[in-house]
């Protein structure tokens, strides 16, 4: 679905046989690998390719990773994002990659499916895809990591799927374990970058050791401001991998791209992220994900309301009634009416806020009614938070909290930055 608001961003994505591709200059940084084993390049833009220059996904840059995959057996990782586009639309990578020939033995499917028709936590089934009748094999249930197994006789794993860069969106936990798999079976993994429409900062609380999970594997800020690539990039040479093991990591990258682009993604990364909007409230909304507040879920305007039966209604003149729809089968506060806040009308973050989750509790009519505490604490990556709301602490003196990590973290990360800040 192509988003509403900002049709002429659309424009970067597709590509006239007139423009002159922005060659990128690849600088080697320090004692990194070679590209072939996760070298960290820097992509130097001048100021007039930031303006005028339209933005090229990997995918896109076929002459850069089809010779590698020519000959192979190769594994993708895969949903409907993961597309190569063109001037009147787009063609999905794995259609394409099939009709060039490219030998694919089998496709495996994150959250939301191959198809991104899933709920959020819905299991996604293996099966077949009806279009290729290509294998589908599951990494969201039971099995979330490739298998010795799902991996016999693959020469190379390719992952290409759009980031929204937020800890608890489980796209690079998949990355992860993928990458894990791939390291102890000795199979290369080459990740295709995309750009992320949330890396121009980095805030939030950090990931605490002992919360760690499929909602946050690293200790890492909630929005850690990098695409999937330079996420790969860092964690394989932080040794984040399980056993400290690297996997045989390429990356190809965006050209004409910086952390400070304007960036629409033009079909859902996901069934409940329906535009630009819901993409920049999802880091400080999503946190509701671990309360029993409804976030937009069960209407048209996911992560762009919140709102639940149980908060004070003299508070608040905005009023909306959760139903079931396309990507929530059971949306919280289902069939009640809920009481909050229309935020459609934010302009772009620059920051998490924690401004609506303090508003909602301090608003409610039964505070025991607010937090879901495995599940926030899964979200936020720490118990401090919720005992930091509930203690009435402001949003500036939470902050201050996180402060030193935030800044420790910074440093690591501007050691795999690829593109310019």
């Amino acid at each position: 679905m192509i988003f509403a608001g900002k049709r002429k961003i659309l424009n970067m994505f597709y590509f006239k046989s007139t423009v002159f591709i922005w060659f990128l200059t690849l600088v080697a940084c320090g004692n990194q690998p070679k590209s072939e084993k996760g070298e960290t390049v820097k992509a130097e833009v001048t100021e007039e390719a930031r303006i005028e220059k339209p933005i090229v996904v990997a995918a896109n840059r076929t002459e850069e990773y089809l010779p590698k995959l020519k000959g192979k057996s190769v594994a993708i990782i895969a949903n409907q994002t993961s597309v190569i586009f063109k001037e009147n639309g787009h063609t999905h990578l794995v259609d394409s990659l099939l009709s060039l020939g490219i030998d694919i033995k089998n496709v495996f499917a994150p959250e939301h499916g191959f198809r991104g028709q899933a709920d959020a936590g819905e299991k996604v089934k293996d099966g077949v895809d009806t279009k290729t009748g290509l294998p589908l094999i599951s990494l969201y249930g039971k099995n979330r990591k490739p298998t010795s197994e799902q991996l016999a006789g693959v020469d190379i794993v390719l992952f290409d799927i759009q980031d929204v860069g937020v800890r608890f969106y489980t796209y690079i936990a998949t990355l992860q374990l993928a990458m894990e798999a791939c390291a102890e079976n000795k199979v290369p993994i080459m990740v295709l970058d995309r750009p992320n429409p949330n890396a121009h900062y980095v805030d939030g609380p950090t990931m605490e050791k002992a919360h760690t999970g499929f909602l946050g594997m690293t200790e890492i800020p909630l929005v850690y401001g990098m695409t999937i690539g330079e996420y790969a990039q860092m964690t394989n040479e932080e040794g984040w991998l399980e056993g400290g093991k690297k996997a045989a990591l390429a990356i190809i990258p965006l050209e004409n791209w910086t952390h400070e682009s304007e960036y629409s993604i033009p079909i859902r990364p996901s069934p409940n992220l329906p535009n630009d909007v819901a993409i920049y409230l999802y880091p400080s909304l999503g946190l509701f994900e671990g309360t029993n507040i409804n976030a937009g879920r069960g209407t048209e305007f996911q992560f762009q309301r919140y709102g639940a039966s149980f908060l004070d209604s003299t508070q608040y003149s905005f009023t909306y009634t959760p139903r079931p729809n396309f990507g929530s089968k059971n949306p919280k506060e289902n069939g009640k009416l809920c009481y909050g806040k229309d935020l459609a009308e934010i302009p772009k973050m620059e920051e998490v806020s924690l401004q609506w989750l303090i508003d909602a509790y301090q608003n409610t009519l039964d505070k025991n009614m607010v937090f879901n505490t495995s599940g926030f604490t899964k979200h936020a990556g720490t118990e401090q938070l919720q005992k930091q709301i509930e203690s009435g602490m402001t949003e500036e003196e939470i902050k201050l909290t996180w402060k030193t990590d935030l800044e420790e973290f910074k440093k690591i990360r501007a050691k795999y930055l690829t593109y310019p800040e």
